[in-house]
């Protein structure tokens, strides 16, 4: 039996191997990247997308343009599109967006679009329909190559991770690790993970040795 006393001792053992500084959270909502081929289907010849918000990555951005996105057992209106336009087209939902599509996508890193499943897209001045494309973002941390060697870690590691704010405490394991150098430090999950863990944006959450 786990007592309270054993668990106490736990908390004081990640206590002492967490890596200071603390790691801010950035809890990411269902959204799109489009790619410029699409973005014109979507918005019409030449449509450049909008800033409205600058995000905590350099370079890039929430757009005032929104889609609607369709699966075989519903839909999903007013996904935000992120700028700026990428390669490839990429939907990114949750779990729980994908039971409401009726879809069933692979937990992947950003990019790795092989093999996932397809998805509708409506906008404004046309409809597309996308053979592959919707993930499920694999939680990350991304680095500048100063904050990896900082806390000991190369790109495409995989480490844990504590939660000590609010009431559901808890440590995420295979956290991948992206570092670049237009990178910002940064924590993301999606809405499902940060719920379960009771975790907003901004929080701060810490890589913890074993």
């Amino acid at each position: 039996m786990i007592t309270d006393g054993i668990m106490h001792k736990v908390r004081e053992v990640h206590q002492l191997l967490k890596k200071e500084p603390g790691i801010i959270v950035g809890v990411s909502n269902r959204h799109v990247h489009l790619s410029r081929e699409d973005l014109e289907t979507l918005f019409g010849k030449g449509y450049e997308l909008t800033p409205v918000k600058e995000l905590r990555q350099p370079g890039q951005y929430a757009a005032k343009e929104t889609v609607t996105i369709v699966g075989p057992k519903g839909a999903i209106e007013n996904v935000r599109v992120l700028g700026p336009v990428r390669k490839e087209t990429q939907v990114e939902i949750s779990r729980t967006d994908a039971f409401r599509l009726g879809v069933r996508p692979p937990v992947r890193d950003s990019g790795d679009l092989e093999g996932t499943p397809g998805i509708v897209i409506i906008g404004p001045n046309g409809i597309l329909v996308k053979e592959k494309g919707v993930i499920i973002a694999k939680r990350h941390i991304h680095m500048h190559p100063k904050d990896a060697e900082h806390y000991g870690v190369k790109d495409k590691d995989i480490v844990k991770v504590i939660v000590e704010s609010g009431d559901r405490r808890l440590i995420f394991d295979d956290v991948l690790i992206r570092v670049r150098e237009d990178f910002a430090l940064e924590f993301h999950v999606d809405t499902d993970e940060a719920n379960a863990a009771m975790l907003n944006t901004g929080d701060l959450v810490y890589i913890v040795e074993f």
